[in-house]
């Protein structure tokens, strides 16, 4: 049985900030979104202004629950999803962060990655984590490095760390006048500091990385009595924090072992579920946290990061002029039936899964008089793709059976054209969700359980519903020679990078 009642979530994104409101049937009622700006302040740095991003919250939260024609005591409860890795650190006194936040895509940590390579084995074997510039403990070192005078305030408890789910939980509960500094398992697992079998901070990777245990929140279960909201909407029940991929996971009701989703959005990123125990695999996957419910065993996933996803369609709008809107890039790509032999391979900030080279470089390759917009408008598209396929093949080689279908959500799963290559590069059926945005109602579905809106996570399945399937129309020949050309492009790439010498 479901109680009456309605369930927010708060959608901390890397463009953007969202604040959702689901009825008790999972259907959105209401949304409330506005982006955030970006800084750049040298190649391969991304920074967010944490306190604009507080602000919007404030803003959001309590529009979303007007928009939705409802009172606030009518929420049962409130999850929170965000951008993971991303670090912030504030002065717990003032409430202000000491220096924007540092993005996960941010890729300023590479020259500093080489002082952790002989640990490299011992970090990942703790964590479940490849040692890169993607988690948040080397962006923290880069930070202490360079500013030093935050090194005795941190040690004195003065200064607080979190991914964004700790600095907006922080502020919603009170901030300044006792909020609470906690994180969730999932969120903590992509640290680089939370051992993947206690499920705590580690020492003795805090002693690598040179960093205070007092700087650090208490990690919590995904789903648990989080806090009370006091500011913007006092009285709501924050019931589950939740990093914005596994609430993908979630939102997708994949909550059995082997089952597997990918969100297309910026990035994108491929969570297969392992159970209840965690699966090593020879570093090309991250092994990190799925979910975990207070009083239960936590459940684990494998997951494939790939940086570049959405960007690079955004990069051909905005740096290129390639096209006028998103949406273009699929009617272009539709003029031709192929990629004229051109591939794009977006390095931008290095290789994610399942390479981890951060020397990477973008390139475009197989250019010739042949080539049109339409031809690089397909390959953008192709790109996406084959980066999927290059991480699903290596999920089979570690999970105990191969993906055979692959659920789909994010804002790129409007491009049926995309859909359909994805299915042919893979060759597995692709199925797309009523609703896309999942990572929004998957920290709903956390919260909901929490609060008991739902009995348990069998409870959601009855809110999927299937609004699109693509099947494989590619034969295998063609299939492996596509491939092979991508892989060409990946190993050019990958050259590219050493034989500049140069960091992105």
């Amino acid at each position: 049985m479901m109680t009456s009642g309605f369930v927010a979530s708060i959608d901390q994104g890397t463009t953007s900030t969202r604040c959702v409101v689901f009825d008790a049937h999972g259907r959105m009622v209401a949304l409330s979104q506005q982006e955030h700006r970006q800084f750049y302040p040298q190649p391969g740095w991304v920074e967010h202004d944490a306190a604009e991003i507080w602000e919007l919250v404030r803003v959001l939260l309590p529009e979303a629950i007007r928009d939705a024609g409802i009172d606030p005591s009518q929420v049962s409860a409130l999850g929170i999803t965000n951008q993971r890795e991303t670090a912030v650190v504030w002065d717990r006194h003032t409430g202000k962060p000491v220096h924007r936040a540092i993005v996960w895509q941010d890729t300023r940590t590479s020259g500093l990655l080489p002082r952790y390579a002989a640990q490299a084995a011992f970090i990942t074997d703790r964590t479940g984590l490849p040692l890169s510039n993607y988690s948040s403990a080397p962006k923290l070192r880069w930070l202490f490095d360079h500013h030093p005078e935050l090194a005795g305030p941190a040690r004195a408890g003065d200064l607080l760390f979190g991914t964004m789910d700790s600095w907006l939980v922080w502020n919603l509960t009170g901030g300044v006048a006792g909020g609470r500094h906690v994180t969730d398992v999932t969120n903590a697992s992509r640290t680089m500091l939370m051992n993947l079998d206690t499920l705590d901070w580690d020492e003795d990777l805090l002693a690598i990385f040179g960093l205070p245990r007092q700087l650090l929140p208490e990690i919590v279960p995904s789903i648990c009595d989080v806090g009370t909201v006091a500011d913007p909407v006092p009285g709501l029940r924050v019931t589950a924090l939740i990093g914005d991929q596994q609430a993908s996971l979630f939102g997708q009701t994949t909550l059995d072992a082997g089952e597997a989703k990918c969100t297309f959005g910026t990035g994108s990123f491929l969570l297969f579920n392992t159970g209840t125990q965690p699966v090593r695999t020879d570093g090309g996957l991250i092994t990190t946290v799925a979910h975990q419910q207070q009083g239960q065993p936590a459940v684990y996933a494998l997951e494939g990061s790939m940086a570049v996803a959405g960007a690079l369609v955004k990069w051909c709008r905005d740096n290129l002029g390639l096209i006028r809107s998103v949406a273009e890039i699929e009617t272009q790509a539709s003029t031709v039936t192929d990629n004229g032999g051109c591939y794009i391979v977006p390095a931008f900030a290095g290789l994610y899964a399942p390479h981890w080279d951060s020397n990477a470089r973008g390139l475009i390759v197989g250019l010739t008089g042949f080539v049109t917009k339409g031809h690089l408008c397909r390959a953008v598209l192709e790109s996406t793709a084959w980066q999927t396929r290059d991480v699903v093949e290596a999920m089979n080689r570690h999970a105990p059976v191969p993906v055979s279908r692959l659920m789909v959500d994010g804002g790129m799963t409007a491009d049926n054209l995309l859909m359909q290559i994805l299915s042919d590069a893979l060759n597995v059926p692709v199925l797309r969700p009523m609703v896309a945005e999942t990572v929004a109602l998957g920290a709903a579905y956390a919260a909901g359980i929490g609060a008991g809106v739902w009995p348990d996570r069998r409870a959601l399945r009855q809110h999927w519903h299937l609004a699109g399937e693509w099947t494989p129309n590619w034969n295998d020949r063609d299939r492996e020679t596509a491939c092979a050309g991508w892989q060409h492009a990946v190993d050019a790439a990958i050259y590219w990078g050493r034989r500049t010498g140069d960091e992105v």
